[in-house]
Parts: C-alpha cells; structure tokens; sequence
C-alpha cells in the first residue's frame, strides 16, 4: 500500500428484532421455532481470524501486524498471540476449524498458542494428543505424501546440522 492511500470497509448491520408474543389463532398453521447454531469454540475463531488475517497480509491488503492492529482497534501484542496460531500444523488447525457449534473445546486459545511455539510438526502432534487425550493425531501423517515430505525435509536439515 502507498503512504496515504486509503481503503473502504463494508457491512451490514442487523439490529435485533424482539419477537412479538401473541396467541395463536386457531385458523393459521402453526409455526415451528428456528433452531439457532450455537457459538464456535473461542479457540476456533481465534483460529479462523489468524488465517484471514494472513491472507489480508499476503494479498497486500495490509502491509504488517501494525496495521491489523490499528484496524482491529487492539495491541501489536496481540496481533502477535493471534497470528502464532498459523504456525500449527494444518491438521492441527482443521481440527480445531472442525469443532461443532456450541460444543466447548477441551483446550484454550493458550494452550495452542503454547503448542504453536514448537517448531517441528511432529513435536506439535504429540503435543496435540497430550493436549486433547486422543490416542490418534489428528491426521495419519503416513496416508499423506506431503507430510512424509515434509518429515523426509525436516530429517535431512537435521542431518545437516548434525555434520
């Protein structure tokens, strides 16, 4: 972005509309209630605002955190937290995308924040299982070639650096 250019934010407000309790009329056909969604897991959200946020900073939309944070109207510091949940594993982070509304998460925004620190995958699975109580990781890292890749990738810097 030039020094000085500017960009327009568009959305729509809905005000909340009181439903009006009135006596059911015996000629109109009764009305079934909608069945609300409830909320996704704080931990998803938090999730699913990193990931749109990385993609505002790789279409150009937004030059650093900085500016995420003077949008968001919070700290750099906290752009900062939101931001390390990129760093999971992806089949950390569909999972946490794919938790059902309304279901508490078993885990906190800092507890994958803490396993978002670690830098290997494999360490972050293990971390993930421990975290979670699941016997499984999230995704069997063998049935995917990108993820034997990745490990094959990982062993040989490994290597390197051992030399």
């Amino acid at each position: 972005m030039a020094a000085g250019s500017l960009f327009e934010v568009r959305f729509k407000l809905r005000p909340a509309v009181r439903e009006i309790q009135r006596a059911e009329q015996a000629t109109e056909p009764a009305v079934t209630a909608v069945r609300r969604t409830g909320r996704y897991p704080r931990a998803a959200q938090v999730l699913a605002l990193a990931l749109q946020f990385q993609e505002m900073i790789d279409r150009g939309e937004v030059r650093d955190y900085a500016d995420l944070a003077r949008l968001g109207c919070v700290s750099r510091e906290r752009i900062s937290q939101i931001m390390m949940l990129v760093w999971l594993a992806p089949d950390i982070q569909q999972t946490v995308l794919r938790l059902p509304p309304s279901e508490r998460a078993p885990f906190s925004e800092g507890a994958l924040r803490r396993i978002a620190k670690i830098v290997r995958w494999d360490e972050q699975r293990l971390e993930w299982q421990r975290l979670t109580d699941s016997p499984e990781s999230p995704a069997d890292i063998h049935s995917d070639p990108q993820a034997r890749s990745c490990q094959a990738e990982d062993l040989q810097a490994d290597q390197g650096t051992i030399l």
